[in-house]
């Protein structure tokens, strides 16, 4: 993988570690930063060593400050249409391999929106999350006003994006919207630990579950459900279903071939 202006990428036993690195800016999502890590998601995407994603930021202020204020003046009509940020978290969360949202430090706006976009997200004691757009003359425009209600109800979701209000990481603990909250120290271990978790189980089934569960949000039950006996029939055929079961009656680790 090619080094970046803007990301730090570090890869170890199949677990990409990607730092936003913008400290001074307070890790704010330039349009640079945005291609960079759109390019570092197509590239993770094809490569096969790469089994898992965790994001975080430089420092332990910011995850993600949100979007560049200087850039975010001078957008236009057209911008807003063609709404490259919201349309790169659509990317993260459609990324098929797991992604965990390691957040060190403030995740505000656009930041809040990124890690609304991965599977799972760790905080740290010190951070504050929130969606203060409103404050600006704009609204969460990446995915917030969205995905925000859907992982914690409409109701608190319009408590936050109306009143511009930071949750605290026990009161995002406590909402659903962080699943730990963490020592600065022990971040990126647990962040980590919790992907190699991940990673130990079937990569089949990993995926498709991720594939199943997020179409829960996009149909019906009824169809939901059918997508959901679709995905499982399929791994019935595959071999690391029979080495899953296998393993369990044997009472041994599987050995799982991602087939």
């Amino acid at each position: 993988m090619r080094e970046f202006q803007t990301l730090q990428t570090v890869t170890d036993a199949g677990i990409l570690l990607v730092t936003i690195n913008r400290p001074a800016a307070r890790n704010a999502l330039d349009q640079l930063a945005q291609r960079e890590l759109r390019e570092l998601l197509r590239t993770a995407s094809d490569d096969d060593e790469v089994r898992g994603l965790v994001i975080t930021g430089a420092g332990d202020a910011a995850f993600v400050s949100g979007a560049d204020i200087g850039e975010l003046r001078d957008r236009d009509l057209l911008s807003g249409l063609r709404g490259d940020a919201q349309q790169l978290f659509s990317e993260v969360q459609a990324f098929e391999k797991p992604t965990v949202a390691a957040i060190n430090g403030h995740a505000l706006g656009g930041g809040c929106e990124l890690a609304l976009a991965c599977d799972l997200r760790i905080a740290v004691e010190h951070a504050k999350i929130g969606l203060p757009e409103v404050g600006l003359g704009i609204i969460p425009g990446a995915g917030g006003t969205q995905r925000l209600a859907r992982h914690i109800g409409v109701g608190r979701a319009v408590d936050m994006i109306l009143t511009g209000r930071l949750l605290s990481a026990d009161e995002a603990r406590d909402a659903g919207l962080v699943s730990d909250v963490v020592p600065r120290d022990r971040l990126l271990a647990r962040s980590t630990e919790i992907m190699r978790g991940i990673l130990s189980k079937a990569p089949l089934a990993v995926r498709l579950a991720k594939l199943v569960t997020r179409s829960a949000l996009d149909v019906d039950e009824r169809t939901g459900l059918m997508i959901e006996r679709l995905a499982q029939a399929l791994l019935y055929t595959t071999d690391d279903k029979r080495e899953g079961t296998t393993a369990f009656m044997e009472r041994r680790k599987p050995g799982f071939s991602g087939r």
